[in-house]
């Protein structure tokens, strides 16, 4: 029942990330240029790097340790908690294996702001 259930679940998943692909992957690229250049930081190996730990619509082999990217807005209708979560997750949540990218200087204000855009768009 438990494997059935996990196979549902992982099948579930699969059309969405299909699904999203799709409609959800092209919406980065209609958000502007900040939400463009957010993008490539996000997904640059050295930078925000944000696919080994999330699924993120449309990018191939994502990991799976922490929330996938998808619906945003909904889940951050306040754009500056979710900068506040990138800035330093480990404010919110002191055991996160999230990187606190703003504390630490691993991306710039600047490049956060970026980063916020692209994922809002996701």
């Amino acid at each position: 029942m438990i494997k059935i259930g996990r196979q549902l679940v992982l099948a579930t998943s699969a059309l969405a990330v299909l699904i999203g692909g799709v409609t959800l992957g092209s919406s980065a690229l209609a958000a502007g240029s900040s939400a463009k250049e957010g993008e490539k930081i996000a997904l640059h190996r050295t930078k925000g790097n944000c696919m080994t730990c999330h699924m993120i619509p449309g990018v191939p082999q994502p990991g799976n340790v922490a929330p996938p990217l998808i619906g945003m807005k909904a889940r951050y209708p306040d754009k500056a908690k979710l900068r506040a979560q990138i800035w330093d997750a480990t404010a919110i949540n002191r055991d996160s294996s999230m990187p606190p990218f703003g504390k630490y200087k691993i991306l710039t204000d600047a490049e956060i702001d970026k980063v916020v855009d692209y994922v809002l768009s996701l």
